[in-house]
């Protein structure tokens, strides 16, 4: 089977082509990222040298480069991770969202049309997998009581949400209601995916998946950046109040599901994938901030002092809570770690690894192979 990852140097990518390597050796993986801020081609230095794996860097808005590596690969799968993802940025430039997240998927869709549809077997044994957001639904209400701490425990093998700030949750037939320019470009793609298969008979497949945290995110994401601010005794800023709920996923917890649903979901569905972990964003700071602190043997909760209260976010939205109940009940995914023990290997990953971390903050990282795939 050859399969095409896009945005395989970025964060959720690079852990899914990880995850696939060593499990299914007898794949191949061609990975395709066009390298902006975000893509780091030294994250997947570990499988550069492995035959079964080829990188390309093409930026998925061209379509001509597309085409030509649909015909070089024939590729039986698409999973597309590739997108513009960060929220403040799409605040103030949406043009470039709207750009690689609409327009990109579209010129991938249209390119696996086109090859596929060429073939005899034509759609026979090919998916086209999108990765998508809760950010799509919108937001959801507060309803909690105040003074209940948050769960460390809570799975998807519980029969109710368990301590949840609320009683509403995204499902996969939420009405679409997006608030920022970001959400806006991803629910836009998503309806393309699905026009495609509607209109086509593509067999497509669309997730929608709450926060990830975990090795290799880029450090402008909440986790990475407050756990390299302490390290280096910077503030750590809090937008509002820091009253935001958003449900946590750790990265290889994630890239077990799109397996899952890749091998045995049902074309034309839509899963959610969450982590059963919803956290108000003042909470996960002063955890982060007690781990960090203990690990690099500082007193406890001594980084609390750095937690600065800046300007809200504009069009913040309040509470995300997904369901995936759908994915345990028909393929027998749940998340593998409960928190604590994921926030722990999330830490001591970075504070492990703070050579990457300072070639990303640095920019050094943006020069790793650069003579190799420069335009």
């Amino acid at each position: 089977m050859t399969i095409i990852v896009t945005g395989g140097a970025g964060f959720i990518g690079s852990n899914f082509v990880f995850h696939m390597l060593e499990k299914y050796p007898d794949y191949r993986i061609v990975c395709v990222d066009k390298l902006t801020y975000a893509g780091n081609l030294s994250t997947l230095a570990p499988v550069m040298d492995n035959p079964n794996f080829r990188f390309c860097k093409i930026d998925i808005c061209d379509r001509e480069a597309i085409y030509q590596l649909f015909e070089e690969e024939h590729p039986d799968m698409v999973v597309n991770f590739a997108a513009e993802s960060h929220v403040d940025r799409s605040i103030k430039d949406p043009f470039t969202f709207a750009r690689t997240n609409v327009m990109g998927t579209l010129s991938l869709l249209q390119a696996a049309k086109v090859y596929w549809e060429s073939l005899p077997e034509k759609y026979e044994g090919k998916r086209f997998y999108h990765i998508s957001t809760d950010e799509v639904y919108g937001a959801l209400e507060m309803t909690h009581p105040e003074g209940i701490e948050p769960p460390f425990t809570t799975t998807a093998s519980s029969s109710e949400h368990h301590l949840a700030y609320g009683k509403d949750f995204f499902y996969e037939d939420t009405k679409y209601n997006p608030h920022s320019p970001y959400s806006a470009s991803k629910a836009s793609s998503d309806h393309f995916v699905r026009a495609f298969h509607d209109t086509y008979g593509m067999p497509t497949i669309v997730t929608n998946c709450s926060n990830n945290y975990g090795p290799y995110q880029f450090p402008e994401k909440l986790i990475p950046l407050f756990i390299n601010n302490i390290r280096h005794r910077k503030p750590l800023p809090v937008y509002g109040k820091g009253e935001n709920v958003r449900d946590w996923l750790y990265v290889e917890d994630h890239a077990r599901a799109i397996d899952v649903i890749f091998h045995r979901g049902k074309v034309a569905e839509t899963y959610n994938i969450g982590g059963f972990n919803e956290w108000k964003n003042i909470d996960l700071i002063k955890v982060i901030v007690r781990t960090v602190d203990r690990l690099l043997g500082n007193p406890e909760g001594e980084s609390e002092k750095l937690i600065t209260y800046v300007t809200d976010r504009a069009g913040h939205d309040l509470r995300y809570a997904i369901d995936s109940r759908k994915l345990k009940n028909e393929l027998g995914w749940e998340p593998s770690l409960q928190f604590k023990e994921g926030i722990e290997k999330t830490v001591r990953w970075y504070l492990d690894n703070q050579e990457w971390m300072d070639n990303v903050t640095s920019g050094d990282y943006q020069r790793y192979y650069e003579e190799m795939y420069k335009d």
